[in-house]
C-alpha cells in the first residue's frame, strides 16, 4: 500500500481513521513478527544504557506491543517510566516510575501506574512514544486527545534531551504531514524495516 499524503487540518480525523484501520487490518502473526523486529532494531539502538531515564507508552489494541520493550529496558538498566492521566478533562498526563508490577487499567483501559514518582520532561534521556501516522520529515500524527503535545511542550523548536522515538508499522508511514505549529517532531522512527534517525535535529 503507497503511503498516505495529507496537507489539510480538516484531513486528521479522516486520516486518523483511516490509519487505524490500516493498522488493525495487519493479520495478528505478521503484527508479532513486526513487533520482534522493532524490539530487536530498538535492541542494537544506543539509547538503553543502565541508568538511562526511559519514558515509554503503554500499547494498546493494534499498536506495537511495548511489553517486550518494557522488559529490554528493565534488563538493560534503564529507570523506565510510564504515562499516567493525572487530568482527562485537560488532556494532561505525568511519567510515573514503573513499578515493575501489574498495571491498573484507566477509565480507556489503558495500564498505568498506581503510584510512585513522576519524572520531569528535561530528566528524561529518551521518550519512547506511540502514534498513527508519521513522514520521512519526522513529523508525527499521534492519536488526537494532545496528552503528548501538552507534555513535549517544554521541547518545542529545542535540540537534545530528551530523544524522542516513534514506534510504529511500516503501513503507518505517510506521504507528507503537514505540521500544525504545537506538534513536536520526532528525533527518529523505529519500524519493522529499521531504524530511521532524522539527522536535521541532531
Amino acid at each position: 500500500m503507497s503511503p498516505t499524503a495529507t496537507t489539510s487540518e480538516q484531513s486528521r480525523p479522516a486520516l486518523r481513521r483511516e490509519l487505524w484501520a490500516r493498522r488493525a487490518a495487519q493479520p495478528l502473526a505478521a503484527r508479532a513478527a513486526a513487533g520482534r523486529l522493532i524490539c530487536a532494531h530498538l535492541a542494537r539502538a544506543p539509547w538503553l544504557k543502565a541508568g538511562a531515564a526511559v519514558g515509554l507508552y503503554v500499547s494498546r489494541d493494534s499498536e506495537v506491543s511495548t511489553a517486550p520493550l518494557r522488559e529490554l529496558a528493565r534488563q538493560r538498566g534503564c529507570r523506565v517510566y510510564l504515562p499516567r492521566i493525572t487530568d482527562f478533562a485537560a488532556h494532561r498526563m505525568l511519567l510515573i516510575r514503573d513499578p515493575g508490577t501489574p498495571l491498573i487499567l484507566n477509565r480507556y483501559r489503558i495500564g498505568e501506574p498506581g503510584g510512585g514518582a513522576h519524572i520531569t520532561l528535561a530528566a528524561l534521556d529518551v521518550v519512547l512514544m506511540p502514534l498513527v501516522g508519521f513522514d520521512a520529515a519526522g513529523n508525527r500524527l499521534g492519536n488526537g486527545a494532545g496528552y503528548y503535545d501538552r507534555f513535549l511542550a517544554p521541547r518545542l523548536g529545542r535540540h537534545g534531551r530528551p530523544r524522542l522515538i516513534g514506534i510504529a508499522f511500516e503501513c503507518q508511514r505517510l506521504a507528507v504531514l503537514a505540521p500544525r505549529p504545537h506538534d513536536v517532531p520526532l528525533d527518529a522512527i523505529i519500524t519493522e524495516r529499521g531504524l530511521h534517525d532524522f539527522q536535521r535535529r541532531t
